[in-house]
């Protein structure tokens, strides 16, 4: 048996910003869409708009993305001054129009971040957080060829706590939220996740102040413990893991 099905559709207007390059200057534009399924995400809407774009002959908003399935973290950009809007632990890939009332303006704009600089649109450079990453936020011990999984016991708990800070998808919410513009949740959750490990061990304190010092670095600020980094993560890293680290450089 077929059952009707009932489709709800939304007319929303865009304000994005709109800057063709950083050397460019920029400013919003408004875009009314009409009849957008409250299905479709976020990113699916800017589909829309740009497929619009593309057939007025004019340039098409740049924003990143890959996976849209919340894991892979290139996209990100605040949604009516939050980052990834207002859903929590979504990251804006996974925020549907169903969030949204029908009339709505929807204002989009960029990571605002020194150390985040615009590339276009929507789009920022987080190069920054690969050269954290390759200051210290691996394990450069030789091991040889792959242990047997049960050699090295690794507890239930343990293993679990590891794994809620390796879930951090490197989108810069945190950066973006945070009044200091600091990546020390980043940090933190990159820290933590080899550092409760037994693999993490021989370079744990040098991995951390290596990675903390590139922050700094980088020009990203510290923590200004509003703790608005938890509340913008969405994959809801607890930012008690910021208070960890420095323990871990204080050596206890």
């Amino acid at each position: 048996m077929n059952f009707p099905t009932t489709v709800t559709t939304i007319s929303l207007t865009l304000r994005v910003w709109r800057q063709a390059g950083p050397d460019r200057e920029g400013g919003f534009e408004s875009h009314r869409l009409e009849g957008l399924s409250t299905d479709l995400s976020l990113l699916e809407a800017l589909d829309r708009l740009n497929e619009r774009l593309l057939r007025t002959g004019q340039r098409l908003i740049s924003f990143e993305h890959d996976c849209r399935e919340g894991i892979c973290g290139s996209c990100g950009f605040l949604v009516n001054g939050q980052a990834h809007g207002p859903q929590a632990a979504t990251s804006v890939c996974q925020l549907y129009l169903r969030r949204f009332r029908d009339g709505d303006t929807v204002v989009l704009e960029p990571w605002r971040a020194r150390a985040l600089p615009l590339l276009a649109d929507l789009t920022v450079d987080r190069s920054a957080f690969d050269r954290i990453i390759a200051a210290g936020g691996y394990c450069s011990v030789n091991t040889g060829s792959a242990p047997e999984a049960n050699t090295i016991l690794i507890g239930r708990d343990q293993a679990a706590s590891a794994f809620d800070t390796a879930t951090c998808i490197g989108c810069a919410a945190c950066v973006a939220s945070c009044r200091n513009a600091s990546a020390s949740l980043f940090v933190a959750a990159k820290l933590a996740h080899l550092g409760q490990l037994p693999q993490g061990q021989p370079e744990r304190r040098q991995r951390a102040r290596a990675m903390v010092n590139q922050m700094a670095a980088e020009g990203f600020g510290g923590c200004s413990s509003h703790l608005e980094c938890e509340a913008a993560c969405p994959k809801a890293i607890s930012a008690d893991w910021i208070s960890w680290v420095r323990r871990e450089l204080a050596g206890g």
